[in-house]
């Protein structure tokens, strides 16, 4: 069974558990601090007759909403809320399909002096995407006057659903059946690549993501990148060209420079704006509204590229200085809460006596705690998707406040001793008698075990996954500290653990150097395998 056995627990182990917590702790202090700067940026000074060009518009803002079920409707009263808060900051909305009530698009947008780009969804499901072609040629021709243009597929060539010959022969299908301009929408080296297929459109229609790019573009760059890219895309055809997307998100994993939050969303949209009416660029940002359901195929940064959030607030203001938090009360209470649960926890525990450095640590245990527990909570009703996530990283992340809090429980001043297992103690009914070191096994294990998984398909699959580092800190400064006094037992399996994670966050931050949201996952795993490393390579010497 595995568990800890330090030597006697006296100065040196509690006076690196406590500088180690502060720094920590004044670290936070400095991301907050940072987090309520009011960031200057370019004021955006739109006419009184001015708006947006246009904005992709999808309706699925509401729980549960996805284009994924097929029965969905989306009500005429919910598109007229949505059509209507957008009409007071955009002349246009671009669809992507016609299907689940979108449809009613046109009528509404009539009402509300608005146009649209109509977009017909073409995927590998050829009866699907003819019957979808069919009633958007339709849709559009029934309403030529609000319909600026059809849009035939998008991304189709990125996804690699069809080929550039059934693309050519989708678009000059529509082109001869409809009233309006006809193009195709794809990322710009897609175009680039398949430029003969310019000739079947009346405009190409590019898409232009510089947090997307295959070199990520931080946001100091961003709009000058957009504007190298467009400039160069029109040099190679002699049709008109119209950027289809261009965006930032406001919340999820950072990619290299390329950093999602709310501040720099509101810098590319304001900077995008002034240099697009500035150039006389057609464009379409996307996107309208957050969109919760595109989590499940992007991760968290999926749902959050609206200007606008699920209840059709804005998500920053056009002019003025913009801050990624307004407060620092709720992390200031959070941490004050951990301190006093932390003291409660160790004023009850078995130890009688404690001395000055022995509570000050403990003090700064618990504020560290209570400060990442209201980060996690933020970050959790940002990225948790369903009911499962919720359950499995919320027990992940109990298991590892727990660790601070057992060693405020258990820290007799004669040290940790090893104990019975827990299966022991069950089958004796002497549950309550587990002593630190059986408890603090325990939970290494099971934070190991998750650590490593995480690590890995982080490492594997890192596109759409949020770094984890607010589940495994509490635990890895605690550990990683009283581990490398201890004289500690560990499974095979630990090591096992601890060799993945070690593998995996470091393979993670060498494809990514400079991303400070890989760095910090990296700390926190090798804080967390190391003390488990540390022992194994004792024990094969």
């Amino acid at each position: 069974m595995p568990y800890f056995r330090p030597p006697r627990w006296s100065f040196i182990p509690w006076l690196a558990l406590l500088l180690v917590h502060v720094v920590a702790l004044a670290g936070l202090g400095m991301v907050i601090a940072r987090q309520m700067q009011p960031v200057p940026m370019h004021d955006l000074q739109l006419a009184d007759d001015e708006r947006m060009k246009c904005v992709s518009y999808a309706p699925y803002r509401l729980p549960g909403q996805t284009p994924y079920d097929e029965t969905l409707v989306i009500s005429r009263e919910q598109i007229v809320a949505d059509l209507t808060a957008l009409s007071r900051m955009t002349e246009c909305v671009r669809l992507y399909s016609v299907t689940q009530g979108l449809e009613q698009v046109p009528d509404v947008a009539r009402e509300l002096g608005l146009g649209v780009l109509l977009g017909a969804w073409i995927s590998a499901d050829r009866k699907r995407s003819a019957i979808e072609l069919d009633r958007a040629i339709r849709i559009a021709n029934d309403n030529a006057d609000v319909v600026r243009m059809l849009i035939v597929g998008n991304e189709v060539l990125l996804r690699r659903e069809r080929t550039e010959d059934e693309l050519r022969e989708l678009i000059a299908y529509a082109a001869a059946r409809t009233e309006v301009p006809v193009t195709y929408a794809d990322v710009w080296e897609f175009w680039l690549k398949h430029r003969s297929l310019a000739g079947a459109v009346d405009r190409v229609t590019v898409h232009i993501l510089p947090f997307w790019e295959d070199d990520p573009v931080g946001i100091e760059h961003a709009v000058a990148h957009v504007a190298t890219v467009f400039e160069s895309v029109r040099e190679h055809f002699d049709k008109p060209v119209m950027i289809g997307e261009t965006g930032w998100p406001s919340a999820g994993r950072q990619r290299e420079a390329s950093l999602p939050s709310p501040v720099n969303q509101a810098r590319y949209i304001r900077e995008f704006i002034h240099r697009a009416h500035d150039k006389g660029w057609d464009y379409n940002l996307i996107e309208a509204i957050d969109q919760p359901w595109k989590r499940r195929l992007e991760g968290t940064v999926g749902g959050y590229w609206g200007v606008l959030d699920v209840d059709l607030a804005p998500k920053f203001p056009l002019a003025g200085p913009v801050a990624a938090r307004d407060t620092f009360v709720a992390p200031a209470l959070g941490a004050a809460l951990g301190v006093l649960v932390c003291l409660a926890v160790a004023a009850g525990g078995r130890s009688k006596r404690r001395t000055p450095l022995q509570l000050g640590a403990l003090a700064a245990m618990g504020a560290v705690a209570g400060a990442v527990a209201v980060l996690h909570w933020e970050h959790a009703q940002l990225a948790y998707r369903n009911g499962l996530e919720w359950v499995l990283l919320g027990f992940v992340f109990a298991v590892g406040m727990l660790v601070p809090l057992t060693l405020a429980r258990w820290s007799p001043e004669s040290g940790i001793r090893s104990g019975v297992s827990a299966w022991t103690a069950w089958q004796r009914g002497r549950l309550a008698s587990l002593d630190a070191s059986t408890c603090l096994g325990l939970l290494r294990v099971v934070l190991l075990f998750a650590a490593a998984v995480g690590a890995l398909l982080l490492f594997v699959d890192p596109r759409y996954r949020d770094f984890p580092s607010l589940l495994f800190i509490v635990p890895a400064l605690t550990l990683g500290v009283i581990g490398w006094f201890a004289n500690s037992r560990h499974a095979a399996e630990e090591r096992l653990c601890a060799a993945v994670i070690a593998v995996s966050v470091v393979g993670r931050w060498l494809s990514e150097p400079l991303n400070p949201q890989a760095a910090v996952w990296l700390f926190t795993g090798l804080l967390l395998a190391a003390p488990t490393l540390r022992a194994a390579a004792g024990e094969d010497q």
